[in-house]
Parts: C-alpha cells; structure tokens; sequence
C-alpha cells in the first residue's frame, strides 16, 4: 500500500460518519507530526544499532495527539446525532403540513391496513385529511377500518382492495385498476410477514419462505412501481417503506424477516438517491418493538414500556418525521437501540443477543401456556 492509500483509508476512518465534515486539516497535521517524529531517529550502521533520540517522548506525543483526535471525532458524532434526533423528534412535532397539498395528492395508499403500524397509518393520514385506499387480504376487517375511517374522519373517502400479497405478480393488476386516476400523495408500503413465533430456518414451510419473498420483498417493489410514476408526473409525493430494527444485523430465528428488511432498507436508500431533486421523498422506517399481531409471542411485547411502543404512539411520532428524516426509526427510544447497534456494539454482538433473546421468550411464553394448561386440567 503506498502513501496515498493509506493516507486515503486514514482519512475514511476519521470521518463522521453521515455528515460531511472534511478533517483533512487533522490529517496533515497528524502527518506533519509523524515526519517530525521519525526525522528524529538516528541509524548508525557502524553498530549495526538504531539510536532514537528522545523517542518516548515523541511517541507518547503522536499517541496522545491520535488519541484527542479520535475522541474528538467521537465526541463530535454524538453532538451531531443529539442534533439531528431534536430536529427529527421534537421540531418535527411542533408543526403540522397539509399532507394533500405538501405531497401533491388526495390519496393515500396503505398497505397491510387492518391491524398494527398499517391501520394506525390510515387512520391518522386519514386525520390529516387524506383519502384513504385501504389495500389487504382480509375484507371483513378491511371494510371495519374503512367504517372507522368514515366515523372518525368524515368527509374523506376510503376505497377496498382485497389481494392477497402472497399470491405475488397476479395481484397488482387489480391494484393498478384501482389506482387508476388516483392523485396519490403518500404510499406506504407497511404490508409484512414474519415467523410468530420465531423458530428455526429449518423448521420453516415452503409456503412461508415463499410469503417473505412475496409479501415482504416484492410488495414494495412493485407498488412502488404502480404509484412512482404518476408522483413523478406531478413532480411531488411520498413514500414511506417500514423496514425494521432488525435490517442493522442477522437476527436467529427471525432470519428470513430480517434479510428481507435489509433489502426494503437498501433498496429505500438507493431509490431516495436515484429521485434526489425530483419533489419526492421516500422515507425508510427502522421500528423497534411496537405491540402488534406480529409480536404477541411473548409477554414481553405485550405491554407498553420505555423500547415497546403502541401503534397510536409510534405512528404518531413516525408520521411527524416525514419530510425531516429519511431513514429513521420513527420513535427516539428505538433511535436510542439503533444507536447502541450501531455505535457501541457490532452485528457480531447483536446476532448472538437477539437469538438468545428470542430463545429466552420462547422458553419462557412456552412454560406460560404450559402452566396455563395445567391448571385447566
């Protein structure tokens, strides 16, 4: 490796991370201090020994100036990410957009619509004045969140679809029908699969891979692809794609789940990058725990605490992020978990930690109902 490469893998490694900030001025001086310090060493071939002169203390000097310089650059990121979750979590929230005018339509879609994230989404898009296309396999709930929308918000309008996303590519006909002369504002591509309860790979239907790969991965693709176009037409919109926590790292028992959230995560960045100036925000939502269908295997996600959210309080604080943050857990304590994932432990810390966690839950929920039985009898 030449100079320039090291001095280039230097550089990568002193910047902060996200922001932008050039600490090329650091560099050179930390070179300057080096060339300094090895200036000083003196060979005497005649001895065949090398006489460092004053070199503890040069050394001690190089180290210690490296040393503030990492502290420094740590110290900096913390500053900058306090900043950047005030500005996504609390002034987010002290206003509110008109969504309808702000994203250049009436519509919104939602996706998997009739329990959890999904259907606290529609209600609440619904609150802020948005007409709502309800899109789900389950028609007798699809029309009780459609009866719900019109009691609580009324004067919008809500439409059905019933598709099961499971089916893949012969569905999205019927969705394109109903889009069809939609002005859609927002998308949001909440519909999701996973194991409940966690279990092994292994132990894992056909069926089951195949509803990952279809509801989890192909979903978000393909309505992104229905709606994209007409937002690009008016040269406004949004789209809010609902990864996970577990996209940071390879989660056991939840394998299959979690890969196909790094792909929604990946693929959200890319596209947000490709439509850079073009009116459109597209938004990656990372949540952590919040109590859903999805997560009712253990008691642990059952009630509300400081990391386990409800869909009111999540969705809430998700939806005040639009349009400030467009990769986000949605909800400052999950920020907080992302933040110690990312920043002070490793994927190689957090793969171990979830599946131990999800095989202590298992353990303990499978005693529960164990216990539950017994006293039936």
């Amino acid at each position: 490796m030449n100079n320039r490469d090291f001095e280039l893998n230097f550089s990568r490694l002193l910047k902060v991370k996200g922001h932008g900030i050039s600490l090329k001025p650091i560099w050179d001086l930390f070179v300057a201090h080096c060339i300094s310090y090895l200036a000083r060493i003196q060979v005497d071939f005649r001895c065949g020994a090398t006489s460092v002169s004053s070199t503890g203390m040069e050394l001690q000097g190089v180290l210690t100036f490296l040393g503030l310089v990492w502290v420094a650059r740590w110290v900096l990121h913390i500053v900058l990410d306090v900043v950047a979750a005030l500005r996504k979590f609390v002034w987010a929230r002290l206003s509110k957009d008109n969504l309808p005018i702000k994203y250049g339509g009436k519509w919104a879609v939602v996706t998997g619509c009739t329990d959890g994230i999904g259907k606290e989404y529609a209600r609440q898009l619904a609150q802020r004045g948005m007409n709502i296309l309800l899109i789900a396999r389950n028609k007798d709930k699809l029309n009780n969140v459609k009866q719900l929308i019109r009691e609580e918000s009324p004067g919008v309008e809500t439409e059905i679809v019933q598709v099961d996303f499971s089916h893949g590519r012969v569905i999205y006909q019927e969705i394109a029908r109903h889009v069809e002369g939609k002005n859609i504002g927002i998308l949001v591509n909440n519909v999701g699969v996973a194991f409940s309860p966690p279990r092994k790979f292994v132990e894992a239907s056909e069926d089951e891979v195949w509803d990952h790969v279809n509801v989890n991965v192909a979903a978000v693709v393909a309505m992104t692809q229905l709606v994209l176009p007409g937002m690009l037409a008016r040269g406004r919109g949004a789209i809010i794609n609902v990864a996970s926590i577990v996209s940071s790292c390879p989660v056991s028992y939840q394998g299959i789940y979690a890969a196909s959230k790094a792909f929604v995560d990946f693929f959200s960045e890319s596209l947000s990058w490709e439509l850079r100036g073009s009116g459109i925000t597209v938004q990656t939502l990372r949540p952590g725990a919040v109590i859903t269908n999805m997560t009712n295997f253990a008691e642990f996600y059952r009630k509300p605490s400081f990391f386990v959210a409800t869909t009111k309080t999540y969705v809430t604080s998700a939806l005040a992020t639009l349009g400030h943050s467009g990769r986000t857990t949605g909800y400052w304590p999950h920020g907080l978990q992302v933040f110690l994932m990312d920043e002070i432990f490793n994927r190689r810390f957090c793969t171990p930690m979830f599946g131990w966690s999800f095989h202590a839950q298992l353990k303990a929920e499978q005693k529960r109902v164990a216990e539950e039985q017994a006293k039936k009898k």
